[in-house]
């Protein structure tokens, strides 16, 4: 179902709520809301998955049995906070920024931001542009772009190789943000679409925190490699004393808890094992969507893949 052709390239929040919910209406969905599955195992002698979650609304259990399972729990199902020497001993406020709601209470105080993605580099922003003293860990090469130049690469890459349009998006970046190693921003030697292709992480797409960066309004840190009270230890002999902490260093699947027969499909950390684009079915019914780290587009391709699949299934049994 296509978005409203007066929709704007770029989807407010509530305008995207309302296109879920015209979904929903449209396709006669039926969602079950306020309900978490507790486990999920294969009944060999049904031939079938029996469910068992937890209506929270009501506080009762529902039981379900499906021919097919999807497990389309997401790659963020849960917050990713890393392990660092002393972080357990902090002493200031350490939140994830899936818990980040604005920088009200972060006026005139010492905040580390951890992690350079999108969320990282404009919880930054946020915090350094409202009064807080921001430092931000940038630990890996990213690439950082407009949102125009990644409008534009979307474009070409129907028409041009991968290496020639992220050759030609580098240098119009290099042109827009100059050199920015010495503010220890480093670009890595893969472009941005072919790394994009290859892994699913997308580039950086700034909204002024370069800026500041360069202004020395946000400082950039190396790795932590201590945290002693308020002090903090970087890679390199930095410290800084910081009353906050926001992590913004991603999420992880929670897939494994809850699905008890998935070994075939799914690791240890609860993605797939099988490499793209084989990634998407298990045995006895069970399929995985957007665990392959593909973004939208995968996510959509293993929607599509998995329903084309289920449906010659049920065919070749019907007939």
């Amino acid at each position: 179902m296509s978005y409203p052709v007066d929709a704007p390239t770029y989807i407010p929040k509530n305008q995207f709520i309302k296109y879920l919910d015209d979904y929903i209406e449209r396709f006669n969905i039926l969602p079950k809301y306020l309900t978490a599955v507790e486990s999920s195992t294969y009944d060999i002698q049904g031939n079938c998955w029996s469910i068992i979650a937890r209506d929270m609304e009501k506080c009762t259990i529902v039981n379900y049995k499906a021919k097919f399972l999807v497990v389309a729990s997401g790659e963020n199902s849960e917050e990713n906070i890393p392990v660092i020497h002393g972080l357990e001993n902090f002493s200031g406020v350490a939140i994830h920024s899936s818990r980040y709601k604005s920088s009200t209470n972060y006026s005139g105080k010492n905040v580390l931001v951890v992690g350079s993605g999108n969320s990282g580099m404009e919880i930054a922003y946020d915090l350094a542009s409202h009064g807080a003293n921001t430092s931000i860990v940038i630990r890996s090469p990213m690439h950082i772009m407009t949102k125009e130049l990644i409008r534009l690469g979307m474009t070409l890459v129907g028409y041009l190789p991968l290496k020639l349009v992220d050759d030609l998006l580098v240098m119009m970046a290099n042109f827009i943000f100059g050199d920015l190693s010495r503010h220890g921003i480093t670009r890595p030697k893969k472009g941005p679409f072919v790394i994009k292709s290859e892994t699913g992480r997308s580039a950086v797409i700034d909204v002024g925190t370069v800026g500041l960066i360069k202004k020395g309004n946000i400082i950039v840190q190396r790795r932590i490699t201590k945290v002693d009270g308020k002090i903090i230890e970087f890679d390199g002999g930095n410290e800084g004393s910081f009353d906050a902490i926001v992590f913004a260093t991603g999420y992880k699947s929670t897939a494994n808890r809850w699905l008890k027969n998935g070994e075939d499909m799914l690791n240890n950390d609860g993605f797939p094992k099988k490499k793209f684009p084989n990634h998407w079915k298990g045995e006895n019914g069970l399929y995985c969507a957007g665990l392959a780290r593909r973004g939208l587009a995968g996510i959509a391709l293993d929607a599509k893949t998995i329903a084309n699949d289920i449906k010659s299934s049920t065919d070749s049994i019907s007939s």
